[in-house]
């Protein structure tokens, strides 16, 4: 059975990469190497359907491949959507999660609430997010990724 504590370490793992992606922007070899072990190892591209909706796009708001989730997370020359500009190259110095709520099953899981990035001078931005989880091989990973900023009249 899936539970609270397997959802809070995986959203703790996937902040530290998010961190970590955003300190090899100067290595662009090496960010492109760990964001691709970041994505293989988070997410379920090429195990079954992703639903991932990114919170900065507005042209491609969907990107339920591998190629488009990179474009979104570090861009680059060859990035498969023309509007990125590479999320987690930011960069950001950490990444916390403020949950609201769990639906827990054996091997599924889905998780909502705010999670805030905090830049070089201490800013946070606060984004809403669903994140839902198949248990795959042991390890939770996600197949489905809904951000978006807050309601802002």
């Amino acid at each position: 059975m899936i539970t609270e504590q397997h959802i809070i370490n995986a959203q703790n793992q996937w902040g530290e990469g998010v961190v970590k992606i955003g300190s090899l922007k100067d290595n662009r070899t090496e960010c492109e190497t760990f964001a691709s072990e970041f994505l293989d190892k988070h997410y379920c591209f090429g195990e079954s359907t992703v639903l991932f909706k990114p919170t900065k796009c507005a042209q491609q708001q969907f990107r339920p491949t591998k190629a488009e989730a990179t474009s979104y997370f570090i861009a680059g020359d060859d990035r498969a959507c023309a509007e990125d500009k590479g999320f987690a190259i930011n960069p950001w110095t950490k990444v916390r999660f403020e949950n609201t709520g769990f639906i827990l099953e054996e091997n599924r899981a889905l998780a909502m609430g705010n999670y805030f990035f905090t830049d070089l001078d201490g800013n946070e931005a606060k984004v809403e997010y669903t994140f839902g989880y198949q248990l795959v091989n042991g390890s939770l990973k996600i197949d489905l990724h809904h951000s978006s900023f807050p309601y802002n009249p």
